[in-house]
């Protein structure tokens, strides 16, 4: 585990900020709901970022993080990946997602990837690019953090090249020990 679960983003508040915050609901194209947390900015700069949390999904820390960049003009949407599986029900601390990690699908958390850029795209210059192969920067199978190093264009980092090319977090559910 990267942080503690009560842990925020050490990224400081702006005090005075005017930022607006609303916990929604996307719709993917395929027809799944997910949970999202939307912040958004009174000044906007027109750049929308979508949150992707770790392992674990949608909590706290990625609501505060989502915050944090609407303080800061962009409009901000983090998603939870498990509306597919666990619903789109707000969940405590204790919540068992190594369940709904084995039951997750690139094709399912792309789809709800798209449905937030696409959540974005009225209020900002919100573009969906090809997919270009690069490291992953989805949570490691292992820690549920994002790979250290990040990799150029085109090149893997050492971390990340012995991890399998499928999804990263299909091998979190070998694990017997609960991150502590």
């Amino acid at each position: 585990m990267c942080f503690e679960p009560d842990s925020l983003p050490p990224v400081r508040r702006i005090a005075g900020a005017a930022v607006s915050h609303d916990e929604i609901q996307l719709g993917a194209a395929d027809g799944n709901r997910l949970a999202a947390f939307e912040a958004t900015p009174e000044e906007p700069n027109g750049i929308g970022i979508v949150v992707l949390p770790d392992v674990r999904g949608l909590y706290r820390f990625y609501e505060e993080l989502a915050l944090r960049f609407a303080e800061r003009g962009y409009h901000a949407v983090a998603i939870d990946y498990f509306g597919r599986t666990a619903g789109v029900a707000k969940r405590d601390d204790d919540f068992e997602y190594r369940e709904h990690v084995a039951q997750s699908t690139q094709e399912g958390i792309r789809a709800d990837i798209r449905a937030a850029v696409e959540s974005l795209r009225p209020r900002t210059r919100a573009v969906l690019r090809p997919r270009r192969a690069t490291a992953s920067p989805a949570p490691s199978a292992s820690t549920g953090c994002p790979a250290s190093g990040t990799a150029s264009p085109g090149r893997r980092s050492a971390r990340a090249s012995r991890r399998p090319r499928s999804w990263p977090f299909r091998q979190a559910t070998t694990s017997t020990s609960r991150p502590s």
